[in-house]
């Protein structure tokens, strides 16, 4: 025989039951969630941008470590960074579902859907777009007639 001590009564569609949260706590929860993760997604930004401004002034003033690319594409480090949030997300989703915590989990699956669509276009319209290309530099030869004629108001010189 069997201990009936370790049993719970009922079916187990009954049992499960029992174990799921209520729906306003479920709520709550997914509400939580998203403002945590609101809150981590603006930090996030806010080091990908001090990260960015310090590159940029790290390149003006010639004090990067390594040298620069040859041909300087699409800085990737953002894209990936976010893409890594919206994977613990859509992480976090699935685990809610799971345990039986469905508005959670569903408020976590629509967040992580919407991060990685605005994810794909970003990327999309990052890779599109092509390095600028520096301004011609023109190499005037200078000014021979003294000054005065056009050729000099032309030539910087």
């Amino acid at each position: 025989m069997t201990d009936s001590a370790g049993r719970l009564p009922g079916r187990p569609g009954e049992r499960s039951a029992a174990k799921r949260p209520g729906r306003g706590a479920d709520l709550l929860t997914g509400v939580l969630l998203v403002v945590a993760e609101a809150a981590a997604g603006a930090l996030l930004v806010l080091w990908l941008v001090v990260r960015g401004m310090t590159r940029s002034h790290e390149a003006a003033d010639g004090k990067l470590s390594a040298p620069p690319p040859a041909a300087p594409g699409t800085d990737w480090t953002p894209i990936v960074a976010i893409a890594a949030f919206a994977l613990l997300i859509a992480c976090v989703a699935v685990a809610l579902l799971l345990t039986g915590w469905h508005w959670s989990g569903g408020i976590q699956a629509v967040v992580a859907v919407a991060l990685g669509v605005a994810l794909l276009a970003s990327a999309v319209q990052g890779s599109g777009r092509d390095a600028e290309e520096p301004a011609p530099v023109r190499n005037a030869p200078p000014c021979l007639s003294g000054g005065d004629s056009d050729e000099c108001a032309h030539s910087g010189g």
